[in-house]
């Protein structure tokens, strides 16, 4: 019978250095651009984290284009206005409130099943919410591991957002993510992340 390789190697330092402790939060970018290419790479990378029964709710919306731009920044906070414009690439990271209807494509074994239990009153909300900010935590992730820089961000209308960019459908945002090459030196000095013992406990 086949069995699945587990990978069960830590990968490198290095990498983590790239991902985790050495990365940041970039508010400026340089003018490199981000193909298609590498959006589509990203996405083939993203796609495969988990989420519950295989849901995958996230809906990413890749605003490059001026005209996108323009519309984006128009809705978000004064402060988040020149990131949008100036980032080759901003993420709306938007969940389906009818992911359900995808099951017996990605779940097939038990989609009537969970089709039965997301449909719950109150479950699909909270379920797509949920992981498809999972969903837009790989993104970061997996961005970071192709070596480009992003820029998380709420602060922006999101009732805005969802009638100018998801117009009568069941789709609705969460947050966006500015995606790039960062500009060299321009993030402020690292803030500080809560140690072990104030953030964990084990029971």
């Amino acid at each position: 019978m086949w069995k699945a390789k587990i990978m069960t190697k830590a990968i490198q330092t290095s990498a983590l250095n790239q991902l985790f402790d050495e990365a940041r939060t970039f508010n400026e970018w340089s003018d490199k651009p981000v193909d298609e290419k590498t959006i589509r790479e990203l996405y083939d990378h993203l796609k495969w984290g988990p989420t519950s029964a295989n849901c995958c709710p996230a809906r990413f919306v890749w605003v490059r284009s001026a005209e996108g731009k323009a519309k984006l920044a128009a809705l978000a906070m004064e402060r988040n206005r020149p990131k949008i414009l100036a980032a080759p690439v901003t993420v709306i990271i938007a969940h389906d409130l009818a992911f359900p209807e995808t099951l017996p494509k990605l779940n097939p074994q038990q989609a009537e099943a969970m089709q039965k239990f997301f449909r719950q009153s109150g479950m699909a909300e909270v379920t797509a919410l949920r992981n498809g900010t999972l969903q837009g935590a790989y993104l970061i992730i997996g961005a970071r591991a192709l070596g480009l820089d992003c820029g998380p961000m709420s602060g922006f209308d999101n009732a805005g957002v969802d009638a100018a960019f998801f117009s009568d459908t069941t789709v609705q945002s969460n947050f966006i993510c500015c995606i790039g090459y960062g500009k060299s030196g321009t993030p402020h000095p690292r803030n500080p992340r809560l140690t072990f013992e104030t953030a964990c406990q084990f029971s």
